[in-house]
């Protein structure tokens, strides 16, 4: 196989939109596959786990490698739910070429818009294939307006149904004016429909229109009122789609097989083969810029998209060969180290075949490389590469979890593990202070499936509870505090006596001003030991105390008695003595949110943060209507917004979060905050 004659194609769409089916139909078009699988008979070759299975659905990436017209067309099947958007941004950065499958029967959902807008953003040639023209309710000229009208004008249509609904039986191409008619078990040439012949030449108009725009040349042309060829149309729409000006679209059915061969020969027309890709950006292992063409006569370098955990084969790493060839046996460098390629593959869907080699452009697998995971990059030794790793939305909202069953302790954290491998948005911390092991995604259904798989996959049963919040106290006034710690009873005892001096500072530290020798030195760092000891636990709720500093300004010893413990609990008694009467407050953790949301929605949203006691920082405008809230926000009331953020979206919205520092926590919180630790406690 030659790199130009690679092309590689992520399928995307909104759940239920039949991806999985479109990817059945195009293998068995391409004759992979005997027959077609069905989602609902759990046979399909991309939705092949047992989470899938039971779901009806896909939750992960998938490839599915065609040998078509002398051509290898690399199919990515990926999840249409927003929970694992993760999948949709790692395998964009490396597949330029897409498909979006919309339901023509239930038209643009807002899955639709993110993905459209996803690959927009990342320079994707993009097809729009209107599946399910034969549904009930399926409307072409609905459809149309609504896809022109939500994801822009340059979507133009290819194609014009024949047929509605159950008698759909093809499509008239609108670029070389034949029809193409199913006959009960594939498409077959035809004449168009004399009555459809009007709205298809409007179509091929509207086509040549565009075609027009590419180039000066064919621009005078068509003020000249010349002609087109066929091959001048071909070659300027493969132009214009390269550069993101045209998005064809085209019409069918996934299980009728209808344009699904039009649509094979148009990734081999329309979409750019390896090597009409720009160089990519990459560093040395110094750090120094470089640019690595897709040419097979580089030096090896590829870039990990995807890792799957496999309960039989282990660890799978999916890459893209980003230039040069990779050898069974190999040595490549990556994280800092040399490791040699055991066994070479390549994936479809559940199966691994053993290859010898993948060429630059193509798509492979790798077992057996230790610590490698989605975004490193691999290289030859004798030329490291390293591409800048694609950046994962980050977890917004957080359970804590909880064992059914103790023994279970030692198998949890090797399988969180390997879930944060395949899903690299899942985020797992264990918050010592609150002693909770916390479990972070991007929404309440994204923790619930990973909970489900920890059931269902690992075996290990667990409930969920409330994410605690971690505050802080600190002090905003002034004051001195004594300490005395003496116990004699006969033989050695304990004598420490301090004072100390408490007041408000930007962190925690320790200072002396005693004079003539009242304690001496050799006894600060006890009574320093004892300070810190006692700011992890304040008077007004147990939290730790920040932003105190203590200064030992006299007291008292004995030449036998006194020692470092005496010295270090008379620092303890002390702060205790003064810290009622220094003011103190809680502190509450504060986030800075950036919330990214339609126009239309900005008013919504606004007077939700307001209740939120949130202080709005910026609006900015962002393309396509959006617009970008930036917000300081206490993270007490931001536990469930990801879930209001969707009701008040529609499910368009979404934000990241960042810990800032802490805040005063208002006084009339202060009571219920004190109640609730309590009950914790």
């Amino acid at each position: 196989m030659k790199t130009e004659n690679i092309r590689n194609v992520v399928i995307l769409g909104h759940q239920s939109s039949g991806k999985t089916s479109l990817v059945e139909s195009l293998a068995y078009v391409a004759k992979l596959i005997p027959a077609k699988g069905e989602v609902e008979k759990k046979n399909t070759l991309s939705d092949y786990t047992p989470a899938e299975q039971l779901r009806g659905g896909s939750i992960q990436t998938a490839v599915v490698p065609l040998n078509y017209n002398d051509h290898r067309i690399n199919i990515v099947d990926i999840p249409g739910n927003d929970d694992f958007i993760s999948e949709v941004i790692g395998v964009t950065g490396v597949v330029k070429g897409a498909v979006l499958v919309i339901d023509a029967s239930v038209g643009v959902q807002v899955g639709t818009v993110k993905h459209f807008n996803q690959l927009k953003k990342r320079g994707v040639p993009t097809f729009v294939f209107v599946n399910k023209m034969d549904k009930e309710e399926a409307n072409f000229e609905e459809t149309l307006e609504e896809i022109r009208e939500k994801l822009g004008k340059n979507v133009v249509s290819f194609c014009y149904p024949l047929g509605h609904e159950k008698s759909f039986d093809g499509f008239a191409n609108a670029v070389d004016l034949k029809a193409h008619i199913f006959n009960g078990k594939e498409c077959v040439e035809a004449e168009i429909y004399p009555d459809k012949r009007d709205k298809v030449l409007e179509l091929h108009n509207t086509i040549v229109e565009e075609v027009a725009k590419t180039s000066d040349e064919l621009l005078e042309k068509f003020f000249n009122g010349e002609e087109f060829t066929l091959e001048e149309i071909r070659s300027a729409l493969r132009v214009g789609v390269l550069n993101g000006e045209i998005c064809p679209l085209i019409v069918g059915s996934a299980t009728k097989n209808i344009g699904v061969q039009t649509l094979l020969n148009m990734f081999i027309s329309y979409l750019p083969n390896p090597n009409d890709l720009k160089p990519l950006e990459a560093q040395d292992e110094n750090g120094k810029d470089k640019v690595v063409p897709t040419d097979v006569n580089q030096p090896f370098s590829a870039y990990v998209f995807k890792t799957i955990v496999d309960p039989y084969a282990g660890q799978i790493n999916l890459f893209k060969v980003c230039s040069g060839v990779l050898h069974n046996g190999d040595e490549v460098y990556v994280n800092g180290e040399t490791q040699r390629i055991s066994m070479l593959y390549q994936m479809t869907g559940k199966k691994l075949d053993s290859v010898n080699e993948i060429i630059a452009g193509d798509i492979g697998a790798v077992t057996r490389l230790e610590g490698v995971a989605s975004g490193d990059s691999l290289s030859s030794p004798r030329s490291v590469t390293i591409f800048k790793k694609v950046k994962y939305p980050t977890a917004v909202i957080y359970k804590g979890i909880v064992l059914a069953n103790k023994n279970d302790e030692s198998k949890l954290g090797p399988a969180l593990a390997k879930m944060q491998l395949e899903d690299p948005s899942l985020d797992v911390k264990r918050n010592n202070e609150t002693k909770q092991l916390l479990l972070g995604g991007l929404s309440d259904s994204h923790i619930n499936f990973a909970i489900d798989k920890l059931k269902t996959i690992y075996k290990i049963s667990v409930s969920t509870e409330k994410m605690k919040i971690i505050y802080r106290e600190s002090i905003k006034g002034t004051a001195e505090g004594d300490g005395r710690y003496v116990k004699q009873s006969g033989g050695s005892g304990f004598y420490g006596v301090v004072k100390m001096r408490f007041e408000p500072a930007e962190e925690n530290e320790f200072a002396e001003e005693v004079f003539g020798g009242a304690v001496p030195k050799n006894y600060f760092p006890a009574v320093e030991k004892g300070f810190f000891e006692a700011l992890q636990q304040g008077l007004l709720a147990g939290f730790p105390v920040i932003g105190v500093k203590g200064v030992l300004i006299d007291g008292k010893y004995h030449p036998v008695d006194s020692n470092e413990q005496a010295f270090k609990m008379a620092g303890i008694l002390a702060f205790k003595d003064a810290y009622m009467k220094c003011k103190p407050i809680i502190l509450e953790p504060f986030m800075r949110i950036r919330v990214n949301i339609e126009s239309k929605y900005t008013g919504n949203v606004l007077s939700d943060l307001n209740t939120r006691r949130a202080r709005i920082q910026n609006i900015e405008e962002k393309d396509g209507g959006y617009q970008e809230i930036e917000a300081l926000v206490p993270e007490a009331e931001i536990i469930d917004y990801v879930t209001q953020l969707k009701s008040l979206t529609q499910a368009s919205g979404f934000f990241n979060r960042e810990f800032t520092g802490y805040e005063e926590l208002p006084s009339y919180l202060v009571d219920k905050v004190i109640a609730d630790n309590k009950v914790d406690k």
